[in-house]
C-alpha cells in the first residue's frame, strides 16, 4: 500500500477513533466529566468558551504533528494524521447526531462507561500503530524510548489537566468521577497492549530437566532454553530451564513438571509481550499477526 500504510491497521483506527468519540460525547460531555490529556484541553475550551472540540482538537495537534514526524517516523505519523483526523470527524457527527444517555443521576455509571469506551477506543488505536495526537502522541513516545506503559503516561499527564478543569468548571464530585473514568481508561489502554500477548516465564531447576524439556516440547510444542545457573548455597553449577507459555496454558505446564519432577523448583512470572515463534511468528517464521 501507499507509504507502506496498512488497510486493516487504517480500519482499526478508524474503529478506535468512533468508539473514543463516542464515549467522549456521550459519557464525558453530556454528564460535565473532564478528560486528561489534549481531549480534556478540548472539552475544557468547551464547557469555558463554547468552542467546539472537533475543531480544537485539530487546532491543538498542529504543533504535535511536527513533533510526530520527526520522531515517530513517516508511517507512524500518517496513521497518527488518521487518527487525529477522523477523531474530529467523529466528534463532529456524534454532536450533531447523538443518543441522549440519561445518567446525570448516576455519575458513577457514566464514569465507567466514559473510562471503558475511552480506554478501548484508544487500545486499538495504539495497537495498530496509531495516536490520536496530543498527549497520545507523548505516551507513545515514553513507551518507546523510557518503556513507561502508555497508561502510566497519559494517567501522570491527566492529572494536570483535571486540576485545571477543577479550578475552572469542574465541582468536586465530577472531578472525582473524572478521576475514576481516567483510571479505568488507563488500566483499560494497558490491558488492549498488553492482553494479547499476556504470557507466563517459566525457571524450572530440577534434576531431571532433560525430561522435562523434552516432554514439555512433545506434549505442548513449547521450546525451552537451558541456561547455566550456579547454586550460592549449594556452589554446584546447575542447569535452569526457561520456558515461555501462554497464560491459559500455564497449569499445564506445572502439571507436566510436577509429575516428573514433584520437587522442582519452578518460579512463574508474567510476561508482558512476546515476539518470536510460537507467538507472533509461526513454524514458518511468517508472522501470524500484522
Amino acid at each position: 500500500m501507499v507509504l507502506g500504510l496498512k488497510l486493516k491497521n487504517i480500519f482499526y483506527i478508524l474503529l478506535g477513533s468512533a468508539i473514543f468519540a463516542f464515549g467522549l460525547v456521550h459519557f464525558n460531555m453530556q454528564n460535565q466529566l473532564a478528560e486528561g490529556g489534549f481531549t480534556g484541553i478540548t472539552l475544557l475550551l468547551y464547557f469555558i468558551a463554547g468552542i467546539d472540540p472537533s475543531y480544537s482538537n485539530l487546532a491543538l495537534n498542529i504543533p504535535i504533528f511536527i513533533i510526530g514526524w520527526k520522531l515517530l517516523g513517516r508511517k507512524a505519523f500518517f496513521y497518527t494524521l488518521i487518527g487525529t483526523i477522523s477523531l474530529s470527524i467523529y466528534l463532529w457527527i456524534f454532536q450533531r447526531y447523538q443518543m441522549h444517555i440519561p445518567l446525570k443521576e448516576d455519575l458513577f455509571l457514566a464514569a465507567l462507561f466514559a473510562g471503558v469506551f475511552i480506554g478501548i477506543g484508544l487500545g486499538i488505536i495504539f495497537r495498530y500503530g496509531g495516536t490520536t495526537g496530543g498527549v497520545d502522541i507523548i505516551a507513545r513516545l515514553a513507551h518507546k524510548y523510557i518503556g513507561w506503559s502508555m497508561g502510566k503516561t497519559m494517567f501522570m499527564f491527566d492529572a494536570v489537566v483535571i486540576a485545571a478543569s477543577l479550578l475552572t468548571y469542574l465541582d468536586y464530585k465530577q472531578a472525582m468521577y473524572t478521576l475514576v473514568a481516567v483510571f479505568i481508561g488507563a488500566r483499560v489502554i494497558d490491558f488492549m497492549q498488553e492482553g494479547a500477548y499476556a504470557a507466563r516465564g517459566a525457571m524450572v531447576i530440577s534434576e531431571k530437566h532433560e525430561e522435562i524439556a523434552d516432554k514439555i516440547l512433545e506434549q505442548m510444542d513449547r521450546g525451552v532454553t537451558v541456561l547455566r545457573g550456579h547454586g550460592s548455597f549449594t556452589k554446584q553449577d546447575r542447569e535452569v530451564l526457561y520456558c515461555v507459555v501462554g497464560k491459559n496454558e500455564i497449569v499445564r505446564l506445572k502439571n507436566i513438571i510436577t509429575s516428573i519432577d514433584p520437587h522442582a523448583f519452578v518460579s512463574v512470572t508474567v510476561v508482558h509481550d512476546v515476539l518470536g515463534e510460537g507467538f507472533t511468528l509461526d513454524a514458518e517464521k511468517n508472522p501470524i499477526i500484522d
